[in-house]
């Protein structure tokens, strides 16, 4: 594309060269308010204020299902999906889409990434590393199920599964009953001839699945387990082992230990070895990554791989474009192009933009449309804030907060910035740990925040956008039927991790807010991708005509 094309229509109502900051709250969606509502419980005066404030200034909006390119409209909402269609203005097919659309019509098997795999299935073992539950947030366990089918069916005669135990993204509790499913089919698999076995485990946030690069110890501990055969703890099946290990009143799902399973002889069943091949089998990217920078670059030093197999390797999907990580997938990735920061920077709109570790690739890489680096280095500045390491969110649940909003407010202050945009990551983060009690001091530390980047726009008469990327702390107890808490065996509420289905504020305001300007009526239906249109717009710029329409008008007072 000529850089002529990326030029935006001046908006004929909405000046130019106004500071706006773009708040995203991670996890902050909008529920009836009780005592598992933390958002509710916490004192949050600033969030307060602007939802009862002047009611044009403050509407919901979709952050789930179809709304950000998923399958169905029980599909929860995600950070990944919700920056890309913040940040692209458009819907794109998703990840658990995406492959569903490939595996339903046979298209994975024909593509370059199921036929270099393939390649090793004469001699060697093909391996599925990832996530096993029906969260669909980074996989489903269905999907696995029809890879395994039709791997099976198209020369693998012998597979080994390595599975990541959930408990964040569904129940916790819930591990046995997948595991229970997943070794019926591999025994079913063993009756006509496949050779096919679980071979390792461990839970998703102690074993493989970091991201951002926080902790590499927890990649080594899936790696010992994955590919050298070794783990502090051996057992001869995987419902045992799991069963075992959560008698730990201190373990659950999500940090269960790594595990092997080994044979008669005490011996490892399915260690990663020269020949084989491995899939990666979750679609989501974020904590994919570092695995697949051990499985892929040979000049690696993050830690030592003891030894690095001759293996084929592919990832369901590309996690990293930039990257070109991994170089083989079974399934291509939605070709996000003419992001929203895109468009800005060729139309001279200086950007920052800014998180701690654990949500930084958010309002950049997923932001920018699964893209890494800066589109004009002259125009932008991306900060990153380290995150906590070596302890759970629910220890220090402020997070970096208000570090995040320090650094937004000296961005504004410094008026170099016609956008700040940032990420609080904490009321998500602390929600998905399951402690009621320090999410509520998430929920009041974000507030904090937003009150912080809010005054700094009323000192430069700028405009502040307020909105969040899915739902999570507003409800963190799992439902019945008919929506009373629901109560486990022992007689205590089950604690609801995971995210939810329910709609996220967006708000606008601020001096530079023209008094003409107020959201629409017309677009009950808006979701996240309608962000993208209205913050153009309040740059003072029409939109692209193939955005999502913008969630505001200028009216005549």
């Amino acid at each position: 594309m000529e850089n002529t094309q990326w030029k935006l229509k001046q908006h004929g109502r909405i000046p130019r060269n106004n500071t706006i900051a773009l708040v995203v709250l991670d996890g902050w969606g909008e529920n009836k308010p009780d005592q598992y509502n933390c958002i509710h419980v916490a004192e949050t005066p600033t969030m307060d204020k602007l939802k009862e404030g002047a009611p044009e200034k403050w509407r919901l909006i979709k952050a789930h299902g179809t709304a950000v390119g998923l399958p169905s409209e029980d599909d929860m909402g995600n950070s990944e999906v919700g920056h890309n269609a913040l940040g692209a203005g458009r819907i794109f097919a998703q990840g658990a889409k995406l492959v569903d659309i490939a595996l339903a019509s046979g298209k994975i098997y024909d593509g370059e990434g199921f036929k270099y795999i393939k390649e090793s299935f004469e001699t060697g073992t093909l391996h599925l590393i990832g996530l096993l539950s029906d969260g669909g947030v980074h996989s489903r366990l269905d999907q696995l199920q029809l890879l395994l089918k039709g791997a099976s069916e198209r020369g693998a005669k012998r597979i080994r599964v390595h599975i990541l135990t959930d408990g964040r993204d569904v129940l916790d509790g819930s591990s046995v009953g997948f595991v229970e499913t997943l070794e019926k089919d591999l025994s079913d698999l063993r009756t006509k001839g496949i050779d096919a076995q679980i071979a390792s485990g461990g839970g998703r946030m102690y074993v493989t699945m970091d991201r951002y690069e926080n902790d590499w110890n927890v990649v080594k501990r899936g790696w010992d387990a994955q590919v050298l055969g070794e783990a502090p703890h051996k057992f001869r099946n995987a419902v045992e082992a799991i069963k075992k290990l959560r008698e730990d009143p201190k373990i659950s799902d999500q940090y269960i230990p790594p595990f092997v399973i080994v044979d008669e002889n005490d011996k490892a069943v399915g260690p990663i070895v020269d020949g084989d091949a491995v899939v990666t089998v979750n679609f989501r990217a974020d904590r994919m990554v570092m695995l697949a920078k051990a499985l892929e670059y040979e000049d690696f030093d993050k830690f030592d791989r003891v030894r690095f197999p001759k293996i084929r390797y592919a990832g369901m999907l590309q996690y990293d474009g930039e990257l070109k990580l991994p170089s083989h997938y079974l399934v291509s990735p939605p070709e996000i192009d003419r992001t929203s920061g895109e468009y800005l920077v060729h139309n001279g709109v200086r950007t920052f933009a800014c998180s701690e570790t654990v949500k930084f690739g958010h309002v950049t890489f997923f932001w920018n449309g699964n893209r890494s680096g800066y589109f004009n280095q002259e125009l932008e500045e991306y900060v990153e804030i380290p995150s906590d390491v070596g302890i759970t969110f629910n220890v220090q649940p402020k997070m970096k907060a208000i570090e995040i909003a320090e650094r937004a407010k000296k961005a504004i202050l410094s008026r170099r910035f016609h956008q700040i945009r940032v990420n609080i990551p904490n009321s998500d983060m602390v929600g998905h740990t399951g402690d009621i009690e320090a999410t509520v001091v998430a929920c009041k530390a974000a507030d904090e925040a937003v009150k912080m980047i809010i005054d700094a726009i009323e000192q430069v008469g700028g405009i502040y956008v307020i909105t969040a990327d899915h739902g999570n702390t507003k409800d963190m107890v799992k439902r019945n039927k008919s929506g009373e808490p629901a109560l486990g065996k022992d007689g205590k509420i089950q604690v609801l991790t995971s995210h939810t289905l329910q709609p996220v504020p967006i708000a606008i305001g601020g001096p530079g807010l023209p008094n003409d300007v107020r959201f629409r009526s017309d677009l009950p239906g808006a979701g996240l991708a309608n962000v993208a249109a209205t913050v153009i717009n309040l740059h003072g710029y029409e939109a692209p005509a193939e955005y999502e329409p913008s969630l505001i008008e200028v009216y005549d007072a």
